[in-house]
Order: C-alpha cells, then structure tokens, then sequence
C-alpha cells in the first residue's frame, strides 16, 4: 500500500494529465456533449469522429480507477479528489452491460465500475448527474 505522500504525489500526476489540453478538450465534450441513450448510440459516436474524445476520457479514468482497485492510491482519497470520475461514468453506468455486449467490449470500464461500486452514494449521484446533463443537452 502507498504512503500519503505517496498517494498525494499519484493524485498530483493524474491531475497533471487532466491539465493536457487534448484530454481538457476531450473531458469537455463527453460531460457536455456525450450523451448516449442506448447502446446503439455509444457505438455510433464510437464509429464517428468524436471518438477518441470517448476513448480518451474512458480510458484515462479506467487506468485512475485500477491505481485504486489494485492499491495504489488510497479509495478515499481518491473520492475526495476524482469526482468527475463519475461524471464520465455516469453516462454510461445505466446501460454497461448493453455497451459491453454490442461492442464486444467485455471489460469496458471494469476498474471504473469497481470504484464506483465501491463509492458511498455513487449510484444516486450519477443519476442525479445524468438528469442534470439532460437538461443541458436540452438546452436548460
């Protein structure tokens, strides 16, 4: 197990690679513009020119999520820095299983799901989150 210093100096490096104006770009666009409604949907902007912004953003907190899931940082101090993870997650917790199986994509966000399962009250965060980001798809 990590150290707090440790711990500290992993966070302070993920939060480095957020700054990255690519991944800033990208982060952007999936909690503003990233909004599937099926899996059809996922697969479609996966097919179309905005996705490595998905692929980007998903796979960066993936690759958090699995410091956390094998002991490199800290849970709880992840969850108290790394909200937006599941801000990302959120669009597509509801339907993971569906994604999976339509893109054959059998460990899509395995490690993201085991911290959000994991995080007290994430399930009724993110959908307060996905009917928050409606209402800006929406125009509100």
């Amino acid at each position: 197990m990590s150290t707090p210093y440790e711990n500290a100096d992993l966070l302070m490096r993920l939060y480095d690679l957020r700054r990255e104006a690519k991944l800033r770009d990208a982060r952007n666009w999936v909690i503003r513009s990233f909004n599937p409604s099926s899996a059809e949907d996922y697969a479609a902007v996966l097919a179309s020119e905005d996705s490595a912004k998905v692929r980007m953003v998903m796979g960066y907190w993936d690759m958090a999520a699995s410091f956390v899931v094998h002991g490199a940082i800290d849970t709880p101090m992840f969850h108290d820095t790394c909200g937006e993870m599941l801000a990302a997650f959120c669009k597509v917790e509801h339907m993971l299983t569906e994604v999976r199986e339509h893109t054959g994509q059998t460990g899509l966000l395995r490690n993201v799901e085991q911290v959000a399962k994991d995080w007290p009250g994430a399930k009724e965060r993110m959908a307060g989150m996905r009917e928050y980001f409606a209402g800006l798809s929406d125009g509100a």
